[in-house]
């Protein structure tokens, strides 16, 4: 029964090493990171901004067009 809890206790020991390594390496690689965003993000979020306003401009305009077109036909009507 002792020898069972021995090697629980080096099993533990050695997930707990393993786990303090990954640690340390993961440390290791985000501090070698720069934190300027990349070029290629910033890029893409002004395309997609440009194209959101391209949009929401469309919107407005048929918005107004929609609008003329409903106040034509209810002065017909009258």
């Amino acid at each position: 029964m002792n020898s069972y809890y021995a090697m629980l206790a080096l099993d533990l020991a050695d997930d707990r090493a393993r786990e303090a390594r990954e640690q340390r390496l993961a440390r290791l690689a985000h501090d070698g990171q720069r934190d300027q965003p990349s070029v290629i993000r910033r890029g893409l979020a002004r395309a997609t901004a440009a194209v959101s306003l391209g949009a929401a401009s469309m919107t407005r305009r048929l918005d107004e067009c929609v609008a003329d077109d409903l106040g034509r036909t209810l002065a017909v009507a009258d």
